[in-house]
């Protein structure tokens, strides 16, 4: 009997400048993570090499697998077993990795770096991406809490870490030898009272500097970097703090008077969007985005219109922002266009795609999680334009755009039945639909994107598939491959919660 096959849960394009070829498509599926020749569609490398299978291993663990395995300092992804525990028989030359899941993955600007977070172990691993796609690992670094978002700096040296304790900071891509800092437990005094600031916006900001340098002062005073630097004996610094879980950021640059200020933008449960300025003056809030009412999980910010944000989450609305200014300029509804009762923005991606005419296709693309509907908008002056809808053959997974084919990848879930996260289809389809291409056309005005059903690139993928989901999966396993791809309903506040 034919298994499913995990989906691609992440993709990213490296294009290197110096390349000729079409590029890269990097993916992540399972635990493992996947580079493809874009021409072809041809498996270049997977990572890590003679590992147990998903089959094998993943949906054996029935608790957590944060709950079963400690990780020492800087740990490479090897278990502890100076406990005395002893582990489980592997097959000759094979491990069984900490992490099911590789739910974040980025590339650096020039293509030639993979940045991926390993969910359960809660650790940051970059690797150099060769012109052939073959991924070597640099450095692994274990956060103290689980990351919910990553980010590169402007200059692409400088990883964003945002977790979901509100704390959000700065890490090297390449780190060097780290010299831990003797911290000094004064806290800085804040100069500003509420004697001195008098608007609300500005009341708020202050309130939110106070939280944050109590918080620093908690730390000193515990020898902490007590819990944290155990875990991090890296090159790190803690640079602003929500008082919830930190679900999105962004690093993006503005031109200010003849020269670029860098900002940095991020969002939490509790419906906040915060603009502040970028490293090291992170701590300097600019301005509040405040319109939405439950829970934001996406923030967008077009490169080729750096000065909008396209912000989503559990509202039945998007909002689109002029962010430095913290005004809202449009309020773009969802309703109507999802199967399920609640709304929850999955993806929000600006991609542009060469036509046939030449003209580059502009647009934002919208996924809702459990849904097989992508949303299409383009920006026509300070407004957000509906455009025709592309149906896909299953839910939506994630959206990245392959300038060498002008064209966009959509990553779709081959498991569950469209429209329902947690229902399973009774069958493999032959081949399994991993990935889907669509090009742009433009007429009158109107922007349509067009399957692509010839992409040799697409039918290769496809046909070779990934790694193998047990067959003989119970209610409860199924329940567990199920949470590692649809997650955003946790973050919904529900009644008996402030």
């Amino acid at each position: 009997m034919a298994s499913f096959q995990h989906p691609l849960q992440c993709l990213q394009y490296a294009q290197q400048q110096s390349v000729t070829s079409a590029g890269i498509l990097v993916a992540s599926s399972g635990r493992s993570i996947y580079s493809y020749a874009v021409d072809n569609g041809k498996c270049l490398d997977v990572w890590p090499k003679n590992i147990q299978s998903n089959a094998e291993h993943a949906v054996d663990e029935q608790a957590p697998p944060e709950k079963k395995i400690k990780l020492s300092p800087g740990s490479d992804g090897q278990d502890e077993q100076s406990k005395g525990k002893s582990s489980s028989k592997k097959a000759p030359g094979k491990q069984s990795p900490e992490w099911t899941n590789i739910p974040i993955l980025l590339t650096s600007f020039d293509g030639k770096h993979v940045i991926a977070l390993t969910a359960e172990d809660k650790t940051i691993r970059v690797f150099s991406l060769s012109q052939e796609g073959q991924l070597e690992e640099l450095s692994s670094r274990t956060m103290p809490k689980r990351p919910s978002a990553l980010a590169l700096t402007p200059d692409g040296q400088t990883i964003l870490c945002g977790d979901k304790f509100g704390d959000a900071y700065s890490l090297p891509l390449f780190p060097g030898e780290y010299v831990r800092r003797v911290e000094d437990s004064r806290a800085t005094k804040i100069a500003a009272t509420n004697r001195t600031v008098h608007s609300q916006r500005n009341l708020h900001s202050l309130e939110q500097q106070r939280i944050h340098a109590e918080k620093t002062a908690e730390k000193a005073a515990k020898g902490e970097d007590s819990v944290d630097n155990t875990a991090r004996d890296f090159e790190h610094q803690l640079i602003l703090g929500h008082v919830s879980l930190l679900t999105d950021l962004i690093s993006v640059s503005l031109p200010t008077g003849g020269s670029n200020r860098s900002y940095i933008l991020t969002a939490d449960r509790d419906e906040h969007i915060r603009v502040s300025r970028g490293v090291p003056q992170s701590h300097v809030i600019e301005k509040y985005c405040l319109g939405h009412t439950a829970f934001i999980n996406k923030l967008c910010v077009p490169s080729w219109a750096p000065q909008y944000l396209i912000s989503g989450g559990g509202d039945n609305f998007l909002l689109l922002w002029k962010w430095s200014e913290g005004q809202p300029l449009q309020k773009v509804s969802l309703e109507g266009v999802t199967q399920t009762p609640e709304v929850n923005v999955r993806g929000i991606w600006a991609v542009s795609a060469e036509q046939s005419t030449g003209a580059p296709a502009q647009a934002i693309l919208v996924g809702l999680e459990g849904s097989s509907t992508l949303l299409s908008y383009t920006m026509e002056g300070d407004a957000l334009k509906q455009q025709e809808s592309i149906q896909l053959s299953g839910n939506i997974l994630d959206v990245t755009g392959v300038d060498s084919h002008g064209a966009i990848i959509v990553s779709v879930d081959n498991v569950r039945e469209p429209g329902s996260s947690e229902i399973w289809k009774s069958s493999p389809s032959t081949p399994q639909i991993l990935l889907e291409s669509f090009q742009a056309t433009t007429k009158e005005g109107s922007l349509k994107w067009n399957p692509t059903t010839d992409d040799v690139f697409v039918t290769a993928i496809n046909a070779a598939g990934t790694s193998p989901i047990p067959t003989d999966a119970d209610d409860k396993q199924k329940k567990t491959l199920d949470g590692a791809l649809y997650s955003m309903s946790v973050l919904r506040k529900r009644q008996h919660e402030d």
